[in-house]
């Protein structure tokens, strides 16, 4: 499917986060099957005609994307795609200049990190954000620590730490007040993706989370990234491993400078046909096809 969308993009409004008349309104198949208005109510995430400029260059052009709840969705693309900026434009962290943003049917305005919080977004960058001097309940809760008469109220923490690891059936931590500096990577990614869903998460965003991992570790964190689909969060996953990717995507999104240029069911693609698109921007294997279902 491409992404050329007929919608009129409209320029997001200023504040906080906030939700429209429009609300609910189903969507008009476009060319292709493309969503050219609001998304359906049981889609979490919909972007439509999603355009951001960095000066005279065009990091994103007129994407559409539908993210659905309780599946993984696979966004990929060759170096400089637009892959980065798109998670950085759901995470609040760059406004979009142009387009609009539908939450669980609803137009909603996301234009700080805030913003994606309030909504339940959670993104967990390659550089995970941890503190290897700290161990894993001070990790968990840095910045939200819980306190009593000023000071750290050491047992609730503990006990959500546990909590949410177990939830996400991570058992190969030793101890909670192992310092983050002596885990593996995978370890890691599990402990960050932990601090990301302790907040109840409905969107977790992982950028390539099995970068520079073994082979154990990769499939702990595959593993860990069915779980919370099975758990009925949204899952993007940003990766250059297609292997990883076809291992655990029920949709494949591929940007081509900028554009979104195909994107489906993860049965539509394979590994020969996802690297043709990534690095010439034709999508003939998803335009012969039939149009992808949610």
């Amino acid at each position: 499917m491409t992404a050329d969308s007929t919608a009129a993009a409209s320029q997001p409004q200023e504040g906080n986060v906030s939700r429209s008349a429009s609300a609910g309104r189903e969507t008009n198949p476009g060319k292709d099957g493309q969503a050219d208005g609001p998304p359906v109510a049981d889609v979490l995430l919909s972007l439509r005609g999603i355009s951001k400029h960095f000066g005279p260059v065009t990091a994103l052009d007129d994407v559409n994307l539908d993210v659905p709840a309780g599946r993984v969705t696979a966004l990929i693309g060759d170096n400089g795609a637009g892959k980065s900026t798109l998670i950085k434009v759901i995470a609040g962290i760059h406004a979009a200049d142009h387009g609009e943003i539908y939450w669980s049917g609803e137009r909603v305005d996301i234009r700080t990190p805030h913003d994606a919080t309030q909504l339940g977004v959670a993104t967990v960058y390659q550089d995970l954000a941890l503190c290897d001097n700290l161990d894993i309940v001070a990790n968990m809760f840095l910045g939200v620590e819980v306190r009593r008469h000023r000071l750290l109220d050491e047992t609730p923490m503990e006990l959500k730490a546990k909590e949410t690891l177990a939830g996400l059936s991570v058992t190969s931590v030793r101890s909670i007040r192992q310092p983050v500096g002596s885990l593996s990577g995978g370890q890691r990614q599990s402990v960050a993706v932990a601090r990301a869903v302790m907040g109840e998460a409905k969107l977790v965003v992982m950028d390539e989370p099995t970068a520079a991992l073994g082979v154990t570790q990769t499939a702990m964190v595959l593993e860990l990234i069915q779980g919370l689909a099975a758990s009925g969060i949204a899952v993007i996953v940003i990766s250059h491993n297609l292997i990883d990717v076809f291992s655990v995507a029920d949709r494949v999104a591929i940007l081509y400078l900028g554009r979104l240029v195909s994107d489906g069911p993860a049965s539509d693609y394979d590994r020969q046909s996802a690297v043709e698109i990534m690095t010439t921007g034709a999508s003939s294997q998803r335009e012969n096809g039939a149009p992808a279902a949610i």
